[in-house]
């Protein structure tokens, strides 16, 4: 039984559609929200051998005329020149201001693709299909679309609602473990900043979860439930504006540096932002008085799901650093940071300082 969720925010309501079997739907469920003709499928050289075929002849069994541009899988795709060469052929193929984009695959794709569809004749409809848990249950909800540039990551980006959510709990079986634990990495950031009950849950049932995603209806609730918690934050502030959404940026601070350090290569999304959160937590202890004991917790279930919580020995901390003057999140010079007082908690906060975030990394 597919969940359909109604995600509110101040400007915008759009469905986000949760279940098992929803690719061979993809048309149908499409032409309900979206009765346009031409659209384009963005994805990457790996999500499109496995699913690009199934959606395009969906697509096609619902009268719409689809066209598959695929870029090269990777955070090292999420670039403006990318962008640009999918606007081209964008072009090419005849799209106009009529059109759609369908971004299929994980984050990268979802950031993109919203990206060109925020930019494609001053704005057309996105549609978020995500391929990964991490992608299913943070970044396909909440709008924010961009590109990386060498000095940090969303640099260039644009405030752009999908129209449409679909997540097939389905495809997540095709992920190497390694890819979908990274998911675990946003689902134990939203327990630690808003939902101690799953917090909880979370610690009981890690022993019953599969090596792989084979229990489609624990992880079709699991999902609703984070997108839940994502939207409803979300709701609060819309834009980014009022500090409300920047709890969501917990453990990202300095996981997004952290990913930038590595080149992008050396740690998934989600391994660094366990890594951001392990650093964060140690922040929190010094600035919000978090328990020690609670810190234990959150660092023992990040390993549990067997993502890393130290950084190795040889990874340049120094770099790390460098790269942290480009956050977005710093604002006038300013460290805008988040930390959680205790489990279920967070809070934004300009009391840290530089050197907090660089005894935190030391620790790592």
């Amino acid at each position: 039984m597919e969940s359909v969720l109604k995600i509110n925010s101040a400007k915008h309501t759009y469905p986000a559609l949760v279940g098992s079997g929803l690719l061979e739907q993809v048309g149908e469920r499409t032409h309900k929200y979206l009765p346009r003709e031409t659209c384009a499928i963005i994805s990457d050289t790996n999500v499109a051998l496995l699913f690009g075929d199934r959606i395009n002849r969906s697509l096609e069994s619902a009268n719409f005329q689809p066209t598959l541009i695929t870029i090269p899988a990777g955070e090292k795709s999420k670039t403006l020149e990318q962008a640009r060469a999918i606007c081209e052929q964008m072009i090419a193929a005849g799209l106009d201001r009529q059109s759609f984009v369908i971004g299929l695959g994980g984050g990268m794709i979802g950031d993109i693709s919203g990206f060109v569809a925020a930019i494609y004749h001053r704005g057309i409809p996105h549609v978020q299909i995500p391929t990964t848990l991490l992608a299913m249950v943070d970044s396909s909800i909440g709008g924010k679309t961009g590109v990386n540039t060498a000095d940090g990551k969303n640099l260039i980006g644009a405030f752009h609602h999908p129209s449409l959510v679909i997540d097939d709990v389905e495809v997540l079986k095709t992920l190497p473990p390694r890819e979908f634990n990274q998911g675990f990495a946003e689902i134990i950031k939203h327990a630690v900043i808003a939902d101690a009950e799953m917090f909880k849950e979370l610690k009981v049932a890690r022993a019953s979860w599969p090596a792989a995603a084979g229990e489609t209806h624990a992880l079709q609730s699991l999902i609703k439930r984070n997108v839940e918690i994502k939207s409803k934050i979300v709701a609060k502030d819309e834009r980014d504006e009022t500090g409300e959404r920047a709890i969501l940026n917990f453990g990202h601070t300095i996981g997004h540096a952290i990913e930038r350090a590595g080149d992008y290569r050396k740690f998934l999304h989600g391994e660094a932002i366990s890594l951001g959160i392990v650093a964060a937590c140690a922040v929190s202890i010094k600035k919000a008085d978090l328990p020690p004991d609670q810190r234990d917790a959150i660092v023992d279930l990040l390993e549990r799901f067997n993502l890393p919580t130290q950084l190795p020995k040889n990874f340049s901390r120094e770099k790390i650093i460098e790269t942290l003057k480009f956050d977005k999140k710093f604002e006038g010079g300013n460290v805008r940071f988040v930390v959680t007082p205790r489990i279920g908690s967070a809070r934004l906060t300009t009391d840290v300082t530089m050197q907090n975030i660089r005894e935190a990394i030391d620790e790592l």
